[in-house]
Parts: structure tokens; C-alpha cells; sequence
């Protein structure tokens, strides 16, 4: 809308425009004086822009864009200035607006701009289509990108639906499988069971059979034992006999003699007549059978531990460690980065060796705690806590390889446990001699 004073027309300086200046128009007119700035004397400027007359044009815009904005509306005599710096720029494009006929090839924005400093006649209405062409473009461009916007989501919900579709189909097959599996089990339960019955029944005939043999034992011992009774009376009245026929012998009495000789051939037959009759059998067991040990091909107790418990137990930790002088070895930033890798490593290191000396008051084991040297950019200050031996590695030595000194220093079969998730730390310790356990275990043990 054109307003004209007095009523009537009016040249381009008496126009107003009745709406804000778009905002594309207003950053080309804050272009047009800051480039227009420079030419200038610091006299020609208005007051609240004379601080910037030093500055570049770019950081003229970026720092007093509203400044030049605000003079170029209200101070009509810098406009002018302004205009003619324009003009010496750019003469073509000033000419034609004078004309009234701008180019049609030029940017709407650049044409609005010019007109807007310069005000020719029309120059409300040229302002007024430039921000009209730009809200069309900003219309199209945001159409644009709806549409954009609109077929990325549709092959989102395609893929969505042919994933549901996939992960459905995966499911089923894996619901169809656990059912099998699940029928599997209970038949292999329902024998496993039958197994149980026939074993205790078994057993139940076994000490049956235990107690009849024991009491057998008994009464076997009872007369074994009263014929020793009986035999030692014998051996007795033998040995009295065989004084006898020492003095005897002493006294010259050959006759006595015969009777000692005759005592003891009836004495010695009585024993092999009592073997005969108590049919004992000859002896099959022999004393070292009876110490309890380990034969070869048998389980261990070891295994018969890792048989009973997970290798994800922390329980396991606790039989290791309390096997007698177990040496506990802990890859210290292996397991802080396993447990609580958000945390600094000064705190890492802090919350581990605290809940280590914690452990070591509780199991009395020896516990090493291994650092990385190479993670170090300047000496630790640390005092190891109580029962636990803290060690970085020297420049160049990591702390895999000192954890695998460590273990080879130890001497063969004292218990040595490592607590790490690295598999080459692992096989190497476990060639070595000694017994890796995760990292995860050990954190399940600790909290």
C-alpha cells in the first residue's frame, strides 16, 4: 500500500511501506551499507555508527547489522550517501530502476534492496513483490521438503513393515523350535526320572545288602575273637610247657622234651585248623588303598567344583581363593572398563583397590592389582590399601606382559588366579600354569 502526503501523489521518498521489510530484502540492505560504509568519512556517518568505521564489511555486518538497519530508515541524508555509493557501484542496475523497468534477469531480493536504499517511484510496490516471491520460494522449498520429508517416512513404514514382517516370521520359527526343544526335555526328564527310581532302588538293595554283610562281619569277628581267646589260653599253657622243657632240657630230661615238642605241633595245627575253619580269605586290600586321593583318570576336585557351579558364579571366585596361599591377579583397567568405563581413571583405580582390599580382609588370599604404565601422563600418587599390592608397568612393558611375569614367577602348583576378559592374557596365563577367571565374575563377587 502507497501512502502519499497530503493525499496526492508523491515522488518515492514519500512512500511508506505498511508491513515489516522481509527479512531476505533487509540482510541485502544491510549488505548494500556496509559495503557502502568504507567510502565514507567518519564525519558523513551518523553517531552510532562512527565505532564501527574501522571494521572489515563483514564484521561490519555481523556486529552493527541492526545499527545500519535501524540509520539507513531514519536518517535520510546517510541513505542518500549510501544511494550514491550504490550508484557508482553499480550504474546499470540503478539506471533501470530510475527507469521504472528493473532487468528481469536480476534477483528479486537484489532489485528490492536497491530500490529500497535508493527509493525510486514504485519502490514500496518492488519491496512488496520481492518479500511476496520470497514467502512463494520459502512456501515451495518448505513443500518441497514436506514431500521429501513424506517419502522417506513412507520407505521408513515399508521397511518397518517388511522388518515386522521378518522379525515375526523369525520368531515363530524360534517359538516352533523351543517347543520341540521343550518336548525334548521333558521326555529326556520323564527318563531321567525313571533313571532316579531305579537307581534309589538300587541303592535301597545295595545297603540292604551292606547291612547283611556287616552283620555277617560282626559275628564272624565275635567268634574270631573268642577263638583268639581260646588260643591264647593255649598259647599260654604252650609257653608254660615250653619252660618246662627248658629246665628240663637244663636238667637233662629228654622226655620232657617230647612233650614241649608234641604241645607245640598241637598248637600250631589248632591255628591252621581255626583258618580252615573260618574260611578267611587272603588279603586283598592293602593300606595305601585306603588314603583318600585323586586316581588318574578320575575328576578333580576342581572339576567337580567347575561341574557343580557356572563359570559366570562368583562362587567360583571363593573356592579359588580359598584354596591354601592362592594368589589373586587383577588386569586392574580390564576390569574398571568391563564394570564402570564412564568414571575418570583416577576414580576407576580408587573404587576397585577399595573393594579388593575389601575382598582380601575377607578371603586372606595375596591380591596383586596390574595398571597400564602407558595410560599414566605423570606419576601416581597412590598408598596401595591394606592387603593389596598395586604395580604399573615400565615405558614399553604392558600390563598383559607383567601380568604373565607374574605368573611365571610363581613357583609350579601354587594356586594363581587372573582376573581378565583378555583372551590372549588368558590363554598365556592359563599355559603358564594358572587359572583365568572374567572379569564379570569378579565384579559380581565385589558388589
Amino acid at each position: 500500500m502507497v501512502e502519499t502526503a497530503g493525499g496526492g501523489p508523491a515522488d518515492g521518498a514519500a512512500e511508506v511501506l505498511d508491513r515489516p521489510l522481509p527479512e531476505g530484502v533487509r540482510r541485502r540492505v544491510v549488505q548494500i551499507v556496509s559495503d557502502g560504509f568504507g567510502g565514507l568519512t567518519v564525519a558523513e556517518l551518523p553517531a552510532q555508527l562512527r565505532q564501527y568505521a574501522r571494521f572489515t564489511p563483514t564484521r561490519r555486518v555481523k556486529f552493527a547489522g541492526n545499527a545500519m538497519a535501524a540509520a539507513v530508515e531514519s536518517d535520510t541524508l546517510f541513505r542518500q550517501r549510501i544511494g550514491e555509493r550504490f550508484r557508482e557501484a553499480h550504474p546499470e542496475l540503478a539506471g533501470a530502476l530510475d527507469t521504472g523497468a528493473p532487468p528481469p534477469a536480476a534477483d528479486p531480493l537484489d532489485v528490492a534492496a536497491a530500490a529500497y536504499v535508493l527509493r525510486p517511484t514504485g519502490w514500496v510496490k518492488l519491496v512488496a513483490a520481492a518479500g511476496e516471491e520470497a514467502l512463494r520460494a520459502d512456501a515451495e522449498r518448505a513443500d518441497e521438503e514436506s514431500r521429501a520429508e513424506l517419502d522417506r517416512l513412507r520407505e521408513q513404514l515399508a521397511e518397518a513393515r517388511a522388518h515386522t514382517k521378518s522379525e515375526t516370521e523369525r520368531l515363530r520359527t524360534e517359538l516352533e523350535a523351543a517347543r520341540k526343544e521343550a518336548d525334548s526335555l521333558h521326555r529326556k526328564l520323564r527318563a531321567a526320572l525313571s533313571d532316579v527310581k531305579r537307581g534309589e532302588a538300587a541303592l535301597r538293595k545295595l545297603h540292604a545288602e551292606t547291612e547283611t554283610a556287616r552283620a555277617e562281619g560282626h559275628a564272624q569277628v565275635s567268634a574270631a575273637e573268642s577263638e583268639s581267646r581260646r588260643l591264647k589260653a593255649r598259647l599260654g599253657e604252650a609257653e608254660a610247657a615250653l619252660e618246662a622243657a627248658r629246665r628240663a632240657a637244663r636238667e637233662g630230661r629228654s622226655v620232657e622234651d617230647m612233650r614241649v615238642r608234641l604241645l607245640l605241633d598241637t598248637v600250631l595245627d589248632a591255628a591252621q585248623g581255626l583258618r580252615r575253619e573260618l574260611a578267611l580269605p587272603p588279603v586283598s586290600v592293602r593300606p595305601a588303598e585306603t588314603v583318600d586321593a585323586v586316581e588318574p583318570g578320575r575328576m578333580t576336585p576342581k572339576d567337580i567344583a567347575a561341574r557343580a557351579l557356572s563359570e559366570n558364579d562368583p562362587a567360583i571366585l571363593d573356592q579359588l581363593l580359598a584354596l591354601p596361599q592362592a594368589h589373586l591377579v587383577v588386569d586392574g583397567y580390564n576390569v574398571t572398563k568391563t564394570g564402570y568405563p564412564q568414571m575418570p581413571l583416577e576414580k576407576q583405580r580408587l573404587r576397585l583397590l577399595g573393594q579388593l582390599s575389601q575382598l582380601a580382609a575377607q578371603t586372606g588370599a595375596e591380591v596383586t592389582c596390574v595398571f597400564d604404565g602407558a595410560e599414566l601422563a605423570a606419576p601416581v600418587l597412590l598408598a596401595p590399601p591394606r592387603g593389596v599390592r598395586v604395580l604399573f608397568s615400565k615405558p614399553g612393558v604392558t600390563a598383559d606382559e607383567l601380568i604373565r611375569q607374574l605368573v611365571r614367577a610363581e613357583p609350579p602348583g601354587r594356586p594363581v588366579i587372573v582376573a581378565s576378559t583378555d583372551r590372549e592374557v588368558a590363554d598365556g596365563i592359563a599355559k603358564a600354569g594358572a587359572r583365568p577367571v572374567a572379569s564379570a565374575v569378579l565384579l559380581k563377587r565385589l558388589s
